[in-house]
């Protein structure tokens, strides 16, 4: 008379309890369900179905309103997804981790992004990866973590370059000069460009060109040239983040206000004008 716990029938009980729950509303004790389930789950070794309760679990907590509770859940059950041998399905859940994370914690969402590009790199999916890091590169900028921007934006680019998607490579490599600009690293801005020009096609783009023009405003000082290269269509029309990077970006030593270097027709009225400095006597 051997008995054996029934976790298999238990699990389906109380996914059951936990539905009608929900439906009515309950949703604390729908999620006290689906742990109970995913515990359950995991006892019979069946991963999968686990992590898929405590994923619901933490959706839960999402209606509840408990955004750090609700992605603990989600993190466990990506891993027990990974140890599925179900990477994909545990990226995607990082994700959406992430997006619940964007409005409460933007470094907990870099984070999040980070894992999920991780898995799909793991498992050779270069585009999926790439866009990931797309996101966490955006959060990184909007937090003016440069430094980790710079490298972020690093990483993308050579993803795409390996995927033959150069014209969005051409893209990060504006990114990249707008941030390194912000760093007031103007060298590491040069670099940028220089690498881009074994990309193909990239030296005869027009977001060369206008790399080229910004690099040379921001050198010469000449904030004139510079606004005008920061409010073309080409940097507007990029992702906000990078966009407003675009607008702020001011010559070295412009402060706030961006003193506009004298043009060269201003030049002899300035000469006339300290002539006559002292008076004409």
């Amino acid at each position: 008379m051997k008995w054996k716990p029934d976790y298999d029938s238990a699990a389906s009980e109380y996914a059951k309890a936990a539905v009608a729950f929900k439906n009515a509303k309950q949703l604390e004790q729908a999620k006290d369900a689906y742990l109970q389930e995913a515990e359950a789950h995991a006892n019979n070794r069946s991963l999968f179905h686990a992590a898929k309760a405590f994923e619901q679990a933490g959706m839960m907590l999402k209606d509840l309103q408990r955004m750090p509770e609700a992605v603990q859940y989600i993190e466990k059950a990506s891993v027990m997804y990974v140890e599925n041998g179900t990477p994909d399905t545990a990226a995607m859940a990082l994700d959406r981790a992430g997006k619940l994370m964007e409005p409460l914690d933007l470094s907990k969402a870099v984070h999040l992004y980070q894992q999920a590009a991780a898995v799909f790199e793991n498992e050779e999916r270069l585009r999926q990866a790439a866009e990931l890091i797309g996101k966490a590169s955006r959060l990184l900028v909007r937090q003016q973590k440069f430094d980790e921007a710079a490298a972020s934006l690093q990483k993308e680019k050579s993803m795409y370059k390996e995927m033959e998607n150069y014209p969005t490579c051409y893209k990060k490599c504006i990114a990249q000069v707008l941030v390194q600009l912000h760093r007031a690293d103007y060298v590491a801005a040069q670099k940028c460009v220089r690498e881009s020009y074994s990309i193909p096609g990239f030296s005869g783009s027009e977001d060369c060109a206008a790399l080229e023009d910004l690099l040379q405003a921001y050198d010469e000082q000449d904030e004139e040239q510079l606004l005008r290269v920061c409010r073309s269509p080409l940097v507007t029309y990029m992702d906000n983040d990078y966009a407003k990077l675009a607008i702020s970006l001011k010559v070295p030593g412009g402060g706030g206000g961006g003193k506009k270097k004298p043009s060269a027709s201003a030049q002899p009225q300035e000469e006339e004008d300290d002539e006559y400095a002292g008076g004409l006597c």
